[in-house]
Parts: C-alpha cells; sequence; structure tokens
C-alpha cells in the first residue's frame, strides 16, 4: 500500500505573511430596513389626529370583515380630509418597500405604507394634479394587473441581426410559455443572468419586448427594479445590490411578479399594526 501523501500546513507567529496590505474587501452593507411604529407630527391638533385616526378606523374594520379576495378589497377615498388631517396622515403612513407608477390615458403613482399590502393610489390629471387619492388594502392595486394584462397580444417582430445568439431560442420559448398562460398559474422564470448574450442578443430582446405601462421599485437588501413589457404577462425583473451592480437580470411570464406582491401573512400582521396604531392615536388625542 502506498502512503498517501498528506501536506503538511504550519501554523502560529512566524508562519504566515506580515500583513502590509489592508484585505481588498467589497463593503458590506451598513443596515437594513427594519419596522418602526410610525410618528406623528408634534405640532397636529386634536382634531386633525381625531380625523385621521377615523380613516385608519374605518379601513381596520374593513380589513377584519375582508375574506382576503383581492378584487372585492377594502377601498377609501381620502381626498375629502383637510389639510391638517392629511398631514397627520401622511405621516402615520410612511413610506414602504414598494413604489409603483403607471402610464395609461392619465398618470397613476402608487406607494405602499409602512404596513405590508396598504397602498396610497394616486391619480393625476393631464396638467400634473392630483385626481384622486385613494387608499387601498390588497396584495397589489388591481388597476397594475390591468394595466399589465391589457399590453399588446404578443412579442413583438424583430429582424434579427447578425450576431445574434440565443435570443431566438429565448423568444420561442417565451411565445410557448404565453400560448399556454393562465392567470394563476406560478412563473415562469428566464434567467439571463446565467446565459451568454451577446450585445445583438440585448438589443433583439427590447426590441421584442419593449417597456410596458408598469414600472415598479422594490426597496429592501438592495433594489429590484420591475418594469412591464407589450407582451401581456411578460415583465422584465432585474436585482441590483446595495452598491446598484445588477446582480439578477430575469424575464418573468406571470400575472406580476411575486416580489411586488403583499404576502397573506404580512396582511394578517398589517392587521395587528394597524390596530396598535389606531389604538395609539385614541390614547394620544384623547383631552
Amino acid at each position: 500500500m502506498k502512503p498517501l501523501a498528506i501536506p503538511v500546513r504550519i501554523i502560529g507567529p512566524g508562519s504566515q505573511p506580515e500583513e502590509t496590505e489592508p484585505l481588498n474587501m467589497l463593503p458590506l452593507p451598513s443596515g437594513m430596513s427594519t419596522f418602526q411604529m410610525p410618528v406623528v407630527p408634534e405640532s397636529a391638533d386634536r382634531r386633525a389626529m381625531l380625523r385621521a385616526r377615523d380613516v385608519l378606523a374605518d379601513l381596520l374594520e374593513r380589513l377584519e370583515a375582508w375574506d382576503g379576495v383581492d378584487g372585492a378589497h377594502p377601498r377609501l377615498d381620502v381626498s375629502f380630509l383637510d389639510d391638517a388631517a392629511l398631514e397627520v396622515l401622511n405621516q402615520v403612513l410612511g413610506e414602504g418597500e414598494v413604489s409603483i407608477r403607471l402610464q395609461g390615458d392619465s398618470e397613476i403613482r402608487i406607494q405602499e405604507i409602512l404596513f405590508a399590502g396598504i397602498w396610497r393610489v394616486q391619480r393625476l390629471n393631464g396638467d400634473g394634479r392630483l385626481a384622486a387619492d385613494e387608499i387601498e388594502a390588497c396584495s397589489i392595486p388591481g388597476v397594475v394587473r390591468q394595466l399589465a394584462a391589457g399590453a399588446a397580444t404578443g412579442l413583438r417582430a424583430v429582424d434579427l441581426p447578425g450576431g445574434a445568439m440565443n435570443s431566438p431560442a429565448l423568444l420561442a420559448e417565451i411565445r410557448g410559455w404565453l400560448r399556454h398562460y393562465r392567470p394563476g398559474q406560478p412563473a415562469h422564470v428566464v434567467n439571463l443572468t446565467l446565459l451568454p448574450l451577446t450585445p445583438e442578443d440585448h438589443r433583439v430582446l427590447e426590441q421584442a419586448l419593449p417597456v410596458g405601462a408598469v414600472a415598479m421599485m422594490s426597496r429592501g437588501f438592495g433594489n429590484c427594479r420591475i418594469t412591464s413589457t407589450a407582451a401581456p404577462h411578460v415583465w422584465r425583473v432585474q436585482y441590483f445590490n446595495n452598491m446598484q451592480t445588477l446582480i439578477l437580470n430575469t424575464i418573468e411570464v406571470v400575472e406580476v411578479p411575486e416580489v411586488a406582491i403583499a404576502a397573506p401573512d404580512d396582511l394578517a400582521d398589517t392587521r395587528e399594526r394597524l390596530a396598535e396604531l389606531v389604538a395609539w392615536m385614541t390614547e394620544d388625542s384623547a383631552p
């Protein structure tokens, strides 16, 4: 039997080279967002506090009676509030992780609040003035699904240039999934990061799948940018780290990418936190 060749490693003082240069490492994230209870402006008067509290109490009551079906989800018009009450409401709602902008007949801006699954939906008229202001409780506002599903009928025809290597097969794959797609199906994800793509491939994909009406940003541990395309149920989803380096580039065939949707557990947690906020505002505005 031959003896095993086991390498001998010497450790201890003097066995390693002197550290003359600092380690060359990527900077670590400085922190990540954690939930904090909203803070009411100190200058808020009691009447403004109570009016904002009443809106949230109404929302909480509807949430507790809601069966979880998005089509019948709670919606509240808050455009009737005066400036003082609206300032309190804006402060306590804050801004959550997901922001959405939609371009259709008019511009719509949607911001998830600090409580997951609660959305501020604002519609602007042609000259940029606020035309409607609502709060919705749902996995994602229905207008997002409507605009994304109401896109063109399919991928646009593209003349393939020389140098297009993998894009023809990718387009054929996406067309095949679209032919058999039904709402509610799990997402089919095409991971472009793992594929060798030429500059011509990228141009073909951009031409076949131009940007659609929906643009979303999900901020958490890094950023996720989500855009609909001219093809219904086809999305571009790109993940960036804290240094804004693209780390994952995908195309998803799905009704709405999961990263932008509030889960049922999130909404259950939101009901508890909203109840705490309403109780706290009631105590704080007591005479």
